[in-house]
């Protein structure tokens, strides 16, 4: 899954949590599917932090 893929269901999800009336098994199941995009999320941004500071130090990708 991308980036842009992950943060986007991150945010379905987040929307889906603000309703207070969500069942508990689904909060938790959706608990559950947010920590693993965020987990896809953190991966590609130090991948992508990785790669800046590569090109900040006159190296290249």
């Amino acid at each position: 899954m991308k980036f842009e893929e992950a943060y986007k269901r991150l945010n379905e999800i987040s929307s889906e949590m603000d309703n207070s009336d969500i069942p508990l098994e689904k909060a938790v199941a959706l608990y559950s599917e947010a920590a693993k995009l965020v987990e896809i999320c953190k991966k590609d941004i130090d991948s992508a932090k990785l790669e800046i500071e590569k090109i900040d130090n006159g190296g290249s990708v």
